[in-house]
């Protein structure tokens, strides 16, 4: 698509539609075993979405691949963050995916793509990919971010230091002090000048939804035959914890869910199967758990 054809929001989100379906069959042509069911839902403002959820695979003990394109009355609260004093309508479509393998050595993972619209003329992109392993491995972290810096830089240099920045300081636990994973790139307000400018995002938006495939089945085949014991679990349900606080307190993509009235089952499928809290839990010094909580901060160059 050249950049002087007209980006609409049906291309948007036509794209996105097709994106749901690569991913799914990607996943479960890696898995092996796990299948997706579909839910196919309608908000009662306006919209809906397909919830697409994989469980018990041979990877993948639990899954979610959504799209929505939903619209209506902007909410005070979205309303206010946009500094607008008058009532408006919003459209928005995405694609959001969170991933929880059974083999604690495989990552977590998260993507989110992601248009909104405003009756008042404002629009914008956002979305990124994070990786959370529940044991942090230097040689997967450093494959993690250099192919998240081939994308962005295929679009603009200064892509990567700044989104995997942003990525770093939102993925962050503030009463834990602690960033849920590696990070990886996080972008938000890309707000086009022009229909132009407004083609250039759209084509980076779709390079990064279209990365997330060939990254996750990569870790998918690498690690899903890694050796593991009791120990390892009890570990990553104790990181699953650590995911179910950031995505309940502080993720803001589940704040507008919530705040639009959207589907809860849909907006809370990010949440894994099982998680554990153990009080005051300290990993014995030395260990692999001890080293991954030292890694789990901020401005680490994995490039």
């Amino acid at each position: 698509m050249t950049s002087e054809q007209l980006i609409t929001r049906e291309t948007i989100t036509a794209f996105f539609t097709d994106l749901q379906d690569r991913i799914c069959q990607a996943l479960a042509d890696a898995d092996g075993m796990g299948q997706f069911r579909e839910d196919a839902w309608e908000r009662p403002g306006g919209g809906g979405g397909r919830s697409r959820t994989i469980a018990d695979g041979a990877v993948i003990e639990k899954g979610g691949v959504g799209f929505s394109a939903v619209q209506g009355a902007a909410t005070e609260a979205t309303l206010r963050s946009l500094n607008l004093t008058e009532p408006a309508e919003f459209y928005a479509t995405g694609v959001s995916i969170v991933l929880h393998p059974r083999n604690p050595m495989v990552p977590i993972i998260h993507m989110n793509v992601r248009y909104f619209e405003m009756s008042t003329g404002q629009s914008w992109f956002g979305g990124g990919i994070d990786l959370t392993p529940h044991y942090v491995v230097d040689e997967d972290a450093r494959w993690f971010h250099a192919h998240l810096k081939a994308v962005c830089d295929r679009h603009d240099p200064a892509y990567h230091p700044k989104f995997k920045t942003w990525a770093d300081d939102y993925f962050f636990i503030p009463h834990r002090q602690e960033t849920r994973g590696v990070g990886g790139i996080f972008f938000d307000y890309l707000k086009p000048a022009d229909a132009s400018h407004k083609a250039e995002l759209f084509a980076f938006v779709q390079d990064v939804g279209n990365a997330f495939a060939p990254i996750y089945t990569h870790f998918m085949r690498q690690n899903r035959d890694l050796p593991f014991g009791e120990r390892e679990k009890q570990w990553q349900l104790l990181r699953r914890g650590r995911y179910v606080e950031f995505n309940l307190v502080w993720d803001r993509g589940t704040k507008f869910g919530l705040e639009t009235n959207g589907r809860t089952e849909s907006i809370l499928m990010s949440m894994p199967p099982q998680a554990n809290w153990t009080y005051d839990f300290r990993p014995e010094p030395g260990s692999q758990e001890e080293r991954t909580l030292s890694l789990l901060r901020k401005g680490v160059d994995w490039v």
